[in-house]
């Protein structure tokens, strides 16, 4: 696969450290001569744009459509940036993380986000690609500033001082055009991958949904719930209130203050949905502001009260903080084992009671009231453990299918990294090949590819429409 993609014939040292060598036709030159500061403001009746680590630059509703984030621009927009097609804007906060893109639209931008526009007959997609390689990244955070991680800033000066590899405008449109196939290839691997991901996920919460309502013996005698939504459940098990169950925590702590300020905090983009996994990134020490934390204390689960129908819900391994955004869970264990009582938030029916709730208010969320009044419905502790060790018996074969669909996700967003990578720093001659076929099988491409350094990503977990390449479908 890789191999029909050859090196180019000749190489000079470009002297920069972050590319390497260069085709010996290709230039190196500072971005003082590549492209100039854009500084137009008034632009009020433009619409918003948000640059992003995941996605680049796409509009603010797109984004606040597809995620719990609030609008926060300032009333007054007489001072934000405007931007048109073909510019390239950052966040001078966060070049350093990958949040840079070109703008496929005219808007405007806060006027802490810094917007540039090139000099000349070159093409903004390509500068687009380069720079979103984890190389550039690097160089980003070489020429940023401050006095801690979360204050680093790439200032426009010294955006200016940096060298970039700049080929040919021909080559350019080749390389830009050879990536947006790729694109297009890889994006319809992943989405095949996340209709299995949600096939599979559909019979995990089918077989959990009925030991959870039903137990382990199907001839069990039943009595009604009285619940219209829980229906019948097994005659011997416990029905009660949430509240009367589950201690829903309450009161803030200072986050700036030890031991706080040194603990992880988990907020709901830390959880993948329908799964009750954590995975936490650079982030995780500085979202959001400052007050409205929880404490939460090991084996606790944490349960996100934004759209609900995500069913993000975790158990914490570790004393840690959540936001205000997430409720600490402790449920009384007598009662209700915490790992028991984060199945029923995920797959029991509870979920479309307290989803029907949160649809009555403008953005989808469950309020405490609301959390403490749904039912749950449970067997003795003992039950509890025998039905979780069934299901994991059960779950065995979905759960490695689902794995390894994740798996092969994770493998061709690396190779796309690696391969854009190779190919905006002239590492690989594209001028006469086509995108490789992004193969079922990722055995062979696998073997080929080295080590990847993790890539900041902001890629939205909720949907594919997530995934977005930056490629003209």
């Amino acid at each position: 696969m890789i191999d029909t993609m050859k090196p180019y014939p000749e190489y000079k040292e470009s002297g920069l450290p972050w590319i390497g060598s260069i085709p010996k036709h290709w230039d190196s030159l500072p971005h003082r001569a590549i492209f100039e500061e854009i500084k137009e403001q008034g632009h009020v009746n433009e619409p918003l744009l948000s640059v992003t680590i995941g996605r680049g630059i796409i509009r603010q509703e797109d984004l606040l459509a597809n995620s719990s984030k609030k609008d926060s621009s300032n009333l007054d927009k007489s001072k934000y940036k405007l931007v048109d097609p073909g510019d390239i804007a950052y966040n001078k906060m966060r070049a350093w993380q990958g949040s840079v893109g070109v703008s496929k639209y005219r808007g405007i931008v806060s006027p802490a986000y810094i917007v540039q526009r090139l000099r000349g007959d070159l093409k903004p997609d390509y500068f687009h690609y380069l720079f979103r390689t984890p190389g550039f990244a690097k160089e980003a955070e070489r020429w940023s500033y401050g006095i801690t991680s979360d204050q680093w800033s790439l200032r426009p000066q010294h955006f200016k001082m940096i060298y970039s590899c700049v080929p040919p405008l021909y080559e350019q449109e080749l390389i830009v055009g050879f990536l947006r196939k790729l694109d297009r290839q890889v994006l319809r691997f992943i989405r095949n991958r996340w209709r299995l991901i949600n096939l599979l996920n559909e019979q995990k919460q089918a077989i959990i949904n009925r030991a959870v309502t039903r137990g382990l013996n199907a001839d069990a005698p039943l009595k009604h719930s009285k619940v219209d939504w829980l229906g019948d459940i097994p005659e011997s098990w416990t029905l009660k209130r949430f509240k009367y169950v589950v201690s829903i925590r309450s009161g803030q702590v200072d986050p700036k203050i030890a031991p706080y300020r040194d603990w992880v905090l988990i907020a709901p983009e830390h959880i993948e949905k329908h799964t009750g996994v954590i995975r936490l990134r650079e982030t995780a020490h500085e979202q959001g502001a400052i007050s409205g934390k929880y404490q939460v204390e090991p084996g606790e689960v944490i349960y996100s009260k934004i759209r609900p129908a995500l069913r993000k819900a975790a158990i914490a391994e570790e004393k840690c903080l959540c936001s205000a955004d997430m409720y600490p869970l402790a449920p009384r264990r007598s009662e209700i084992l915490p790992e028991y009582l984060l199945l029923l938030l995920l797959y029991g029916p509870a979920t479309r009671y307290l989803i029907d709730y949160s649809m009555r208010v403008a953005m989808p969320k469950v309020n405490r009231d609301a959390l403490g009044n749904c039912w749950l419905w449970y067997p003795d502790v003992d039950t509890q453990r025998e039905i979780m060790q069934s299901l994991k018996d059960k779950l065995l074969p979905l759960n490695t299918s689902l794995d390894r669909a994740q798996r092969e996700i994770n493998l061709i967003r690396e190779y796309r990294t690696r391969l854009i990578s190779d190919v905006v720093t002239g590492k690989m001659d594209v001028r006469h090949v086509s995108p490789p076929p992004v193969r079922e099988d990722l055995e062979e491409m696998v073997e080929s590819l080295e080590p990847l350094n993790d890539q900041p990503d902001e890629t939205d977990e909720e949907s594919m429409d997530g995934e977005v390449f930056h490629a003209d479908d």
